[in-house]
């Protein structure tokens, strides 16, 4: 992995938070309120981070709700847009004033 690939938010969240803590997805999920399963789908990659779980990350962890939600927009963009850049070119930017 170079400095450019996406990273998805729920490697910051292991690798950053949880590892360095020694949390476990059942605590944390615990202390989030939140079921154990979206912190293990999160860590794994397989679903985003909604503002509902950016704005209980951000008060665990004392960032800002808008660090997880820009991390996940990155990652969005980073892997999203590329599927998207054939149809994207065929649309017809609109004339500027």
């Amino acid at each position: 992995m170079n400095a450019l690939d996406p990273v998805h938010p729920g490697e910051i969240l292991e690798e950053e938070f949880i590892k360095p803590l020694g949390l476990s997805a059942y605590r944390m999920a615990a202390m989030l309120h939140v079921p154990r399963t979206r912190i293990e789908r999160l860590v794994r990659g397989e679903t985003p981070v909604t503002l509902d779980t950016a704005l209980r990350l951000a008060r665990l962890f004392g960032t800002t709700a808008q660090f997880w939600i820009n991390l996940q927009t990155r990652y969005d963009l980073l892997t999203r847009a590329p599927a998207l850049e054939a149809e994207l070119q065929s649309i017809e930017p609109l004339a500027t004033a």
